[in-house]
Protein backbone atom coordinates (compact mmCIF):
# COMPACT_ATOMS: atom_id res chain seq x y z
CA UNK A 1 0.00 0.00 0.00
CA UNK A 2 1.43 3.40 -0.93
CA UNK A 3 2.46 5.90 1.68
CA UNK A 4 0.36 9.01 1.11
CA UNK A 5 1.27 12.48 2.27
CA UNK A 6 -0.91 15.53 1.90
CA UNK A 7 0.56 18.97 1.34
CA UNK A 8 -1.54 22.16 1.39
CA UNK A 9 -1.11 24.39 -1.68
CA UNK A 10 -2.29 27.87 -2.61
CA UNK A 11 -5.84 29.10 -2.13
CA UNK A 12 -8.27 28.41 -4.99
CA UNK A 13 -8.51 31.06 -7.69
CA UNK A 14 -11.84 32.91 -7.85
CA UNK A 15 -14.41 31.15 -10.00
CA UNK A 16 -12.44 27.88 -10.10
CA UNK A 17 -14.54 25.22 -11.81
CA UNK A 18 -15.52 21.97 -10.15
CA UNK A 19 -15.93 18.63 -11.85
CA UNK A 20 -19.49 17.29 -11.98
CA UNK A 21 -19.80 13.65 -10.95
CA UNK A 22 -22.73 11.93 -9.35
CA UNK A 23 -22.08 14.52 -6.66
CA UNK A 24 -20.21 17.79 -6.86
CA UNK A 25 -16.59 17.61 -5.77
CA UNK A 26 -14.95 20.87 -4.86
CA UNK A 27 -11.20 20.89 -5.42
CA UNK A 28 -9.09 21.41 -2.32
CA UNK A 29 -5.65 22.89 -2.35
CA UNK A 30 -4.18 19.77 -0.77
CA UNK A 31 -1.71 17.72 -2.76
CA UNK A 32 -1.52 13.96 -2.26
CA UNK A 33 1.95 12.55 -2.80
CA UNK A 34 2.69 8.89 -3.28
CA UNK A 35 5.81 6.71 -3.26
CA UNK A 36 8.26 6.65 -6.16
CA UNK A 37 7.91 2.87 -6.37
CA UNK A 38 4.12 3.00 -6.74
CA UNK A 39 2.58 2.64 -10.18
CA UNK A 40 -1.03 3.61 -10.83
CA UNK A 41 -2.52 1.33 -13.48
CA UNK A 42 -5.81 1.54 -15.33
CA UNK A 43 -7.37 0.13 -18.46
CA UNK A 44 -10.28 1.54 -20.42
CA UNK A 45 -12.39 0.45 -23.34
CA UNK A 46 -12.18 2.42 -26.60
CA UNK A 47 -14.64 5.01 -25.26
CA UNK A 48 -12.52 5.74 -22.17
CA UNK A 49 -14.70 3.82 -19.70
CA UNK A 50 -12.70 2.19 -16.90
CA UNK A 51 -12.51 -1.61 -17.08
CA UNK A 52 -9.57 -2.17 -14.71
CA UNK A 53 -7.90 -0.26 -11.88
CA UNK A 54 -5.14 -1.51 -9.60
CA UNK A 55 -5.03 -1.17 -5.82
CA UNK A 56 -2.64 1.79 -6.02
CA UNK A 57 -5.20 3.68 -8.15
CA UNK A 58 -7.87 2.94 -5.50
CA UNK A 59 -5.63 3.96 -2.59
CA UNK A 60 -4.59 7.27 -4.13
CA UNK A 61 -7.90 8.27 -5.71
CA UNK A 62 -9.99 7.38 -2.66
CA UNK A 63 -12.59 5.59 -4.81
CA UNK A 64 -13.65 1.96 -4.53
CA UNK A 65 -13.40 -0.38 -7.50
CA UNK A 66 -17.21 -0.45 -7.68
CA UNK A 67 -17.34 3.35 -7.93
CA UNK A 68 -14.77 3.42 -10.75
CA UNK A 69 -15.45 0.49 -13.06
CA UNK A 70 -17.77 1.42 -15.90
CA UNK A 71 -17.19 5.13 -15.32
CA UNK A 72 -15.31 7.48 -17.66
CA UNK A 73 -11.62 7.82 -16.81
CA UNK A 74 -12.22 11.57 -16.94
CA UNK A 75 -14.02 11.38 -13.58
CA UNK A 76 -10.63 11.95 -11.91
CA UNK A 77 -9.68 14.87 -14.17
CA UNK A 78 -8.80 17.95 -12.17
CA UNK A 79 -10.55 21.11 -13.39
CA UNK A 80 -7.15 22.88 -13.62
CA UNK A 81 -6.19 20.60 -16.53
CA UNK A 82 -6.41 22.19 -19.97
CA UNK A 83 -8.64 20.25 -22.36
CA UNK A 84 -6.11 20.57 -25.19
CA UNK A 85 -3.77 18.18 -23.34
CA UNK A 86 -6.53 15.55 -23.38
CA UNK A 87 -7.20 16.30 -27.05
CA UNK A 88 -3.54 15.58 -27.72
CA UNK A 89 -3.70 12.40 -25.63
CA UNK A 90 -6.82 11.07 -27.37
CA UNK A 91 -5.60 12.05 -30.86
CA UNK A 92 -2.37 10.17 -30.22
CA UNK A 93 -4.03 7.07 -28.74
CA UNK A 94 -6.69 6.87 -31.46
CA UNK A 95 -3.95 7.01 -34.10
CA UNK A 96 -2.43 3.91 -32.49
CA UNK A 97 0.50 5.67 -30.80
CA UNK A 98 1.66 5.89 -27.21
CA UNK A 99 1.96 9.14 -25.29
CA UNK A 100 3.63 10.47 -22.15
CA UNK A 101 1.94 13.38 -20.39
CA UNK A 102 1.99 15.21 -17.08
CA UNK A 103 -1.50 15.17 -15.59
CA UNK A 104 -3.09 16.69 -12.50
CA UNK A 105 -5.80 14.36 -11.19
CA UNK A 106 -8.39 14.83 -8.45
CA UNK A 107 -9.25 12.42 -5.67
CA UNK A 108 -12.74 11.62 -4.41
CA UNK A 109 -12.23 14.14 -1.60
CA UNK A 110 -11.14 16.93 -3.99
CA UNK A 111 -7.42 16.68 -3.21
CA UNK A 112 -5.06 16.52 -6.17
CA UNK A 113 -2.04 14.53 -7.31
CA UNK A 114 0.37 14.91 -10.20
CA UNK A 115 1.44 11.98 -12.37
CA UNK A 116 3.64 11.27 -15.34
CA UNK A 117 1.26 9.16 -17.41
CA UNK A 118 2.27 6.70 -20.11
CA UNK A 119 -0.77 5.66 -22.13
CA UNK A 120 -0.84 3.11 -24.94
CA UNK A 121 -3.46 1.44 -27.08
CA UNK A 122 -4.26 -2.18 -26.17
CA UNK A 123 -4.24 -4.06 -29.47
CA UNK A 124 -5.83 -7.43 -30.29
CA UNK A 125 -4.02 -10.16 -32.18
CA UNK A 126 -5.76 -8.99 -35.36
CA UNK A 127 -4.42 -5.44 -34.85
CA UNK A 128 -7.66 -3.80 -33.70
CA UNK A 129 -7.61 -1.42 -30.75
CA UNK A 130 -9.49 -3.03 -27.86
CA UNK A 131 -8.95 -0.21 -25.39
CA UNK A 132 -6.21 1.75 -23.67
CA UNK A 133 -3.73 1.04 -20.91
CA UNK A 134 -2.09 3.64 -18.69
CA UNK A 135 0.69 3.51 -16.11
CA UNK A 136 1.28 6.56 -13.95
CA UNK A 137 4.30 7.32 -11.80
CA UNK A 138 5.43 10.09 -9.49
CA UNK A 139 6.78 12.89 -11.70
CA UNK A 140 9.91 14.89 -10.99
CA UNK A 141 8.94 18.06 -9.10
CA UNK A 142 11.00 20.21 -11.46
CA UNK A 143 8.95 18.88 -14.40
CA UNK A 144 5.65 19.60 -12.62
CA UNK A 145 6.79 23.13 -11.81
CA UNK A 146 7.54 23.64 -15.52
CA UNK A 147 4.21 22.33 -16.82
CA UNK A 148 2.13 24.21 -14.22
CA UNK A 149 2.90 27.51 -15.95
CA UNK A 150 2.15 26.14 -19.41
CA UNK A 151 -1.05 24.40 -18.30
CA UNK A 152 -2.24 27.52 -16.47
CA UNK A 153 -1.84 29.63 -19.65
CA UNK A 154 -3.62 26.98 -21.77
CA UNK A 155 -6.48 26.76 -19.27
CA UNK A 156 -6.83 30.56 -19.15
CA UNK A 157 -7.12 30.63 -22.95
CA UNK A 158 -9.83 27.95 -22.82
CA UNK A 159 -11.74 29.71 -20.04
CA UNK A 160 -11.68 33.13 -21.74
CA UNK A 161 -13.83 31.89 -24.62
CA UNK A 162 -17.59 31.60 -24.16
CA UNK A 163 -17.62 28.87 -26.81
CA UNK A 164 -15.89 25.73 -25.50
CA UNK A 165 -14.83 24.61 -28.97
CA UNK A 166 -13.26 27.98 -29.73
CA UNK A 167 -11.40 27.90 -26.41
CA UNK A 168 -10.09 24.43 -27.16
CA UNK A 169 -8.97 25.47 -30.66
CA UNK A 170 -7.16 28.53 -29.34
CA UNK A 171 -5.38 26.66 -26.55
CA UNK A 172 -4.42 23.93 -29.05
CA UNK A 173 -2.90 26.60 -31.31
CA UNK A 174 -1.06 28.14 -28.36
CA UNK A 175 0.36 24.76 -27.32
CA UNK A 176 1.60 24.07 -30.85
CA UNK A 177 3.05 27.59 -31.20
CA UNK A 178 4.88 27.20 -27.88
CA UNK A 179 6.39 23.89 -28.96
CA UNK A 180 7.30 25.28 -32.38
CA UNK A 181 9.00 28.25 -30.74
CA UNK A 182 11.08 25.82 -28.66
CA UNK A 183 11.83 23.86 -31.84
CA UNK A 184 10.65 20.56 -30.36
CA UNK A 185 7.67 18.24 -30.54
CA UNK A 186 5.44 17.37 -27.61
CA UNK A 187 7.23 14.09 -26.85
CA UNK A 188 10.62 15.80 -26.78
CA UNK A 189 9.21 18.50 -24.52
CA UNK A 190 7.77 16.02 -22.01
CA UNK A 191 10.83 13.80 -21.96
CA UNK A 192 13.19 16.77 -21.62
CA UNK A 193 11.68 17.88 -18.31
Amino acid sequence: MPTLTTVPERTPRPGAATRKLSRTISPTMTEVKFDRDDIIVSKTDTKGMLIYVNQTFLDISGYSETELLGQPHSMIRHPDMPRCIFKLLWDRLQSGKEIFAYVKNMTKSGDYYWVLAHATPSVTISGDTAGYHSNRRVPERKAVDTVISLYRSLKEIEDRESDRRSGLDKSWQHLNATLQQKGIGYDEFVLSL
